[in-house]
C-alpha cells in the first residue's frame, strides 16, 4: 500500500502535535458548551466518541483518497457560542442536536451550491496567506509568552529545536517534543491522574426542532463556524499550495456533522491551525508525502472516539506550556512563509498587512471572530487601492 511507503516518523510526529494541540486547546469550551444543556457525564463522553469519529473519518478517508492532506477539526468558536447561548437561553440537550442538525443542513447546502467556494476563489492570494500568518502568529506568540510560567521548558525546547534544526531539520519537531516530554516526566509535571481506563460508548438524543434554537443557536452556530473556522480553513490550503475539492470536501463535513448530531457532534469543519502544521514543512520536505499527517491525525481522532477517557487523559496530562510551546515551534516555518508570500506583491503588500493585523488583533464583532474582519477589512483596502485602477490605465 502507497501510504506505508510514504510513512515518515516527521510526517507521523506532526500528527501527533496537531491532534495534541487542537484537543487540549479547546476540549475545555467543548466541555462547557454540554454542560450548558444540561449533558450529563454519559453525554459528554459521547460528544467525544461523535466529534472524535467524525473530525478522524473525515480526516483520514479523504487524505488516503486524494493523497492530500485533509484536515477537519470541531468548531471552537461555534463551542463557544453554544456555551454562552446555552447558559443563557434555557435550551435542553434535544433543542440543541436540532440545531446541531439545522447549521449542518446549511452548510451541506453552502458545500453542494458552491457558492462558498466560489467565493473564497476571488480573495487574493495575498489576503489569503496573511490571513494564514494572522491566524497562526498567535500561537508563535504563546510559545514565547508561556515563558512566564515556564521558563526553564520553554527556553530547553527553543535551543533543542534550534540545534535540531541545524543539524536535522527534517526531525527538528520531533527531537524537541521528545526532549520536552521527558523533562516535564522526570520533573514529576505531568497529570497522569487525568488518566481513566473507560471506553466510550454513545449516547443517542432525539432532535426537538424550535424557531427559537434555530435563531439563538442553529444560525449563530453555522455563521461562525463559516467565518471562523472555514474560511481560515481554505486559506490554509490555498496558501499550502494544495488543490482540493473544498466544495464536496465541505458537503462531508456538513453530512458527517447531520448523521453524528444526535451524538453530540455539534460542528465539524476545515483546520486551520492543525491544518497548517500537516501541510506545512515541518511535516515532510516532499509535499506529496505530507497528507500522511493528515492520515495519521485522523487516525488519533478515531481512537479519541473510540477510546473516550483513556486518550483524553492522557493528551490533557501534558503541561500546557509544553503544549503551546510545541505548537508554536512547529510553525514557525509556515509562519514565516505566509509572511513571505503575503508581502511579495508590492500592490496588494498594504492590504495584506492590514488583514494580518486585524486578524492578529483577536477582534470579536457581532460574535464573528477575527479571521473573518481581517479578510473583510483587507478586501476593503484592497477594493479602495485597486478598483478602477487599471481601467483608467486603459483608458
Amino acid at each position: 500500500m502507497q501510504f506505508f511507503k510514504d510513512l515518515s516518523l516527521s510526517a507521523a510526529t506532526a500528527g501527533f502535535v496537531a491532534v495534541l494541540v487542537g484537543f487540549t486547546s479547546s476540549v475545555a469550551i467543548v466541555f462547557q458548551a454540554a454542560q450548558a444543556f444540561g449533558a450529563t457525564p454519559a453525554q459528554i463522553t459521547s460528544w467525544m466518541w461523535a466529534l472524535g469519529l467524525g473530525m478522524g473519518l473525515c480526516s483520514l478517508v479523504p487524505s488516503l483518497v486524494l493523497r492530500k492532506p485533509v484536515m477537519v477539526a470541531w468548531s471552537t468558536p461555534g463551542a463557544a457560542v453554544l456555551a454562552t447561548a446555552g447558559a443563557s437561553g434555557g435550551f435542553s440537550m434535544g433543542d440543541a442536536v436540532g440545531a446541531f442538525m439545522v447549521s449542518a443542513a446549511l452548510i451541506t447546502l453552502a458545500g453542494a451550491t458552491g457558492w462558498f467556494e466560489r467565493v473564497m476563489s476571488r480573495i487574493p492570494m495575498e489576503i489569503a496567506a496573511a490571513l494564514l500568518a494572522g491566524v497562526l502568529a498567535r500561537f508563535g506568540l504563546q510559545a514565547f509568552t508561556a515563558a512566564q510560567t515556564a521558563l526553564p521548558l520553554v527556553v530547553l525546547m527553543l535551543v533543542v529545536y534550534l540545534v535540531s534544526r541545524r543539524l536535522s531539520a527534517r526531525y527538528a519537531v520531533v527531537i524537541t517534543l521528545a526532549v520536552a516530554v521527558a523533562y516535564v516526566a522526570l520533573q514529576g509535571q505531568m497529570a497522569w491522574s487525568a488518566v481513566q481506563l473507560e471506553l466510550a460508548v454513545p449516547v443517542f438524543t432525539a432532535p426537538q426542532f424550535s424557531v427559537a434554537a434555530a435563531v439563538s443557536l442553529a444560525i449563530p452556530l453555522f455563521v461562525v463556524t463559516m467565518a471562523s473556522q472555514n474560511l481560515p480553513g481554505v486559506a490554509v490550503i490555498r496558501a499550502s499550495g494544495y488543490d482540493l475539492p473544498v466544495s464536496r470536501l465541505l458537503t462531508l463535513t456538513g453530512l458527517a456533522t447531520l448523521v453524528l448530531a444526535p451524538f453530540g457532534a455539534f460542528a465539524l469543519n476545515f483546520s486551520a491551525i492543525t491544518a497548517a502544521m500537516c501541510m506545512g514543512p515541518e511535516a515532510h520536505a516532499d509535499r506529496s508525502r505530507r497528507y500522511v499527517a493528515a492520515v495519521s491525525c485522523g487516525a488519533l481522532y478515531v481512537a479519541i472516539g473510540l477510546f473516550g477517557a483513556v486518550i483524553t487523559g492522557l493528551l490533557t496530562a501534558f503541561p500546557q506550556e509544553l503544549v503551546v510551546a510545541i505548537a508554536g515551534l512547529a510553525l514557525l516555518s509556515t509562519i514565516g512563509n505566509a509572511l513571505a508570500g503575503a508581502m511579495r506583491d508590492e500592490s496588494h503588500r498594504e492590504a495584506a498587512l492590514i488583514t494580518f493585523l486585524v486578524t492578529l488583533s483577536g477582534v470579536v464583532i457581532a460574535g464573528v471572530g477575527s479571521a473573518f474582519w481581517g479578510v473583510v477589512a483587507g478586501s476593503f483596502a484592497l477594493f479602495v487601492q485597486q478598483y478602477g485602477r487599471s481601467r483608467s490605465k486603459g483608458d
